[in-house]
C-alpha cells in the first residue's frame, strides 16, 4: 500500500499569474502612457505658440491700444515740442519704432487745401519727422508736403467720417478704427478721434466752404520694424528656436527632421511670421522630463500591488506554517503523552495481575510509575508555566544565588544522569546574583538537555563559561553538536517550530527553546544563538544584575 503523503505544499500558479498579470499591466501602462505623453507634446507644439505670439506682441498691442490713441488727448494742439517730447516717450519704451511722422493739419478753408473733399478742406501746416540716436531723440521739418500718400489716405477717411458720422450717438469701434486708423505692413497711421462737438463744428465749416475759421487737427504716421521686436518665448521647453521671418520665408530642406511650425504676426507686422523650430532630440527631451512621474507613479502602484500580493502570499504561508506547527505539536504530544501513560498501563497492568511478584519487582515498577509520572508532570508544568510567562501572571522571587555552586549542581545531575556527557566549566570574576533560582534552572535544564540531545554520540560534549560584564552577567553554553542552518537560527526560538532531523523525530514538541527565550525575557534579559553545522552551538544567555 502506498504511503500517503502528507507534505505540505504551496500552490505557486496562482501567485505567478497574478505577478505576470500585473507585470503585463504595469509594460502596458507605461506603453500607453508614453505615447499618450508623446501626443500630448506635439499637440503642445502645435498649440503652445500662441502663447509665445501673444507674449511677443504685447508690447505691441500696448502701442496700439494704449500709446497711440494719447494723441487724441491733444485735442489738435500737438506742435513740434510737444510732439518731440511724444516721441521720446514712443522710442524709450518700444525700441521697434524707429521712425515717427508727425502731420500738423488744419481743416476748414478749401483755399490751397492739400486735400479737398466733401466741400471741406484738409492741409498741411507743417510736418516733422522724429528718429532716436543715441538715447535722444531728433527731429527734422519735412518742407516738401506735395507727395504725402498717407496723408492723403489719412485725410479721405476723416472728411468722410465728418460727413457721415451720427453725432446723436456715440461712434462704435469698428467706425473708429476704420476712420482714424489706417494699417499697413510696417507703419501705422493715426489722427485724433473727433468728439460730436467737433465733428457739428466741422460741418458748418461744409456749409462755408470760403470761411476764414478752421479746426486743427493732428496725425502721426509710426514706421516699425519687426527686426527690433524681442521674440519672448514662454515655452523653451517646446520650442528651441523661435525667429521672426517674412511669411513667403520657405525653409531649407528639413533633413533633420526638425520640428516645425508658424505663426503670422498681427497689424503692422502681417507681413512677417514667427518661426518655431525644434529638433527631435530636443522634445524627446521634453516627453521623457513629463514622463518621468507619470512612470514614477505607475511604478508606484505596481510595487504597491506586489506588495500587497506578497503580504497575502506571507499571511498565507504563516497561516499554512502556524497549521503545520500546531499539527506538529499535537502529533508529538500525543506521543509524548502516550509513552508514558503506555509504560505506566503496563506497570499498573503487572502489579495488578494474578502472578505473585518479588519485592524487587515490585520495586522496580513502582520506580517505573514514578518516573513516569515525574515526565508527565513535567510537561504539564512547562505548559502552564510557558501560559503564565505569556500573560504575565507570576513573579520572579529573587534569592542570593552562588553562581558557581549553582553550576557545579546542574554538572553533577547530568553526569549522573548521562555518564558519558562530558561537560566542563569556567566561572570567573562573577558576584552573587539575585534572581529566581527555579527560573535560572529551567533555563540551564533546557540548554544542557539539548546540548546531550542534539549531539552525535561520539561528541556529547558542553562547555560552560561563566562572565561579568558591566552590569550584565553572561552564561555561554558551547556544545559540539550537529549545529543548526543558518536559514533556521531566525525560528528555534518560535514556540512548536522544530529544525528537521534525525534526533527529534520522535520525541520533541518544540517548546524548550521557546519556553526558554520567554524566561530570559521575563527575567529582563536576552538570548542569542550562533551556530555551524557539523561544527556545533553557542547560546548566550544575558542576564542583569539587580542587587
Amino acid at each position: 500500500m502506498k504511503k500517503q503523503d502528507n507534505t505540505y505544499r504551496k500552490n505557486f500558479s496562482l501567485t505567478i499569474i497574478f505577478l505576470v498579470l500585473i507585470s503585463v499591466t504595469f509594460i502596458i501602462a507605461l506603453f500607453v502612457s508614453y505615447n499618450l505623453n508623446v501626443n500630448y507634446v506635439e499637440n503642445e507644439f502645435a498649440s503652445k505658440k500662441i502663447d509665445v505670439q501673444e507674449q511677443t506682441m504685447k508690447p505691441y498691442n500696448n502701442l496700439f491700444q494704449n500709446k497711440i490713441p494719447e494723441i487724441t488727448s491733444y485735442q489738435g494742439f500737438l506742435d513740434s515740442a510737444s510732439a518731440a517730447k511724444y516721441a521720446d516717450s514712443v522710442f524709450h519704451n518700444y525700441n521697434f519704432v524707429r521712425r515717427i511722422v508727425f502731420y500738423d493739419v488744419q481743416i476748414g478753408n478749401q483755399k490751397n487745401s492739400t486735400v479737398i473733399k466733401n466741400k471741406l478742406g484738409i492741409s498741411i501746416n507743417a510736418i516733422y519727422q522724429y528718429w532716436p540716436k543715441d538715447g535722444k531723440v531728433l527731429g527734422l521739418r519735412i518742407w516738401n508736403t506735395a507727395d504725402e500718400p498717407d496723408f492723403d489716405q489719412m485725410a479721405s477717411k476723416l472728411s468722410n467720417y465728418i460727413t457721415l458720422s451720427d453725432t446723436a450717438h456715440g461712434s462704435s469701434q469698428d467706425e473708429i478704427f476704420r476712420s482714424f486708423y489706417d494699417v499697413k505692413p510696417g507703419k501705422i497711421s493715426y489722427s485724433n478721434i473727433l468728439r460730436r462737438e467737433d465733428v457739428k463744428i466741422l460741418r458748418a465749416l461744409q456749409k462755408h466752404p470760403n470761411s476764414s475759421s478752421f479746426a486743427k487737427q493732428n496725425m502721426m504716421t509710426f514706421f516699425l520694424t519687426p527686426d527690433l521686436l524681442k521674440v519672448k518665448n514662454t515655452h523653451k521647453e517646446l520650442y528651441r528656436d523661435v525667429t521672426i521671418q517674412p511669411v513667403v520665408y520657405d525653409p531649407p530642406d528639413n533633413q533633420a527632421g526638425n520640428l516645425i511650425t508658424e505663426a503670422p504676426l498681427p497689424g503692422a507686422f502681417s507681413d512677417y511670421k514667427l518661426y518655431f523650430k525644434s529638433g527631435p532630440d530636443y522634445l524627446t527631451t521634453e516627453i521623457n522630463r513629463r514622463f518621468m512621474p507619470i512612470a514614477a507613479l505607475v511604478l508606484l502602484i505596481y510595487c504597491f500591488l506586489v506588495l500587497i500580493g506578497w503580504l497575502i502570499y506571507r499571511n498565507l504561508s504563516i497561516n499554512i506554517k502556524l497549521f503545520k506547527l500546531q499539527y506538529d505539536f499535537i502529533n508529538n504530544f500525543t506521543h509524548e503523552f502516550k509513552t508514558p501513560v503506555s509504560v505506566i498501563k503496563i506497570a499498573g497492568s503487572n502489579l495488578s495481575g494474578d502472578s505473585e511478584l518479588s519485592e524487587r519487582q515490585r520495586k522496580q515498577y513502582g520506580r517505573i510509575l514514578n518516573e513516569e509520572a515525574d515526565k508527565l508532570n513535567e510537561l504539564m508544568n512547562k505548559l502552564l508555566s510557558f501560559t503564565q510567562l505569556e500573560n504575565k501572571s507570576i513573579n520572579i522571587k529573587r534569592e542570593e544565588i552562588d553562581i558557581e555552586n549553582f553550576v557545579k549542581g546542574y554538572m553533577e545531575t547530568f553526569r549522573l544522569k548521562y555518564p558519558d556527557f562530558k561537560i566542563s566549566y569556567n566561572v570567573h570574576g562573577v558576584d552573587p546574583l539575585y534572581t529566581d533560582p527555579v527560573f535560572l534552572g529551567s533555563i540551564f535544564q533546557n540548554l544542557i538537555e539539548n546540548a546531550y540531545k542534539y549531539s552525535h554520540p561520539q561528541k556529547k560534549e558542553l562547555y560552560i563559561n561563566v562572565s561579568h560584564s558591566k552590569r550584565n552577567i553572561i552564561f555561554s553554553f558551547r556544545d559540539r553538536g550537529i549545529g543548526i542552518q543558518k536559514d533556521e537560527l531566525t525560528n528555534v526560538f518560535k514556540k512548536f517550530y522544530r529544525v528537521e532531523n534525525q534526533y527529534n523525530q520522535n520525541g520533541s514538541a518544540g517548546l524548550g527553546l521557546a519556553f526558554c527565550k520567554e524566561l530570559v525575557n521575563f527575567m529582563g534579559g536576552e538570548i542569542i544563538v550562533n551556530s555551524k553545522v557539523n561544527e556545533g552551538s553557542e547560546f548566550i544567555v544575558t542576564l542583569p544584575y539587580e542587587n
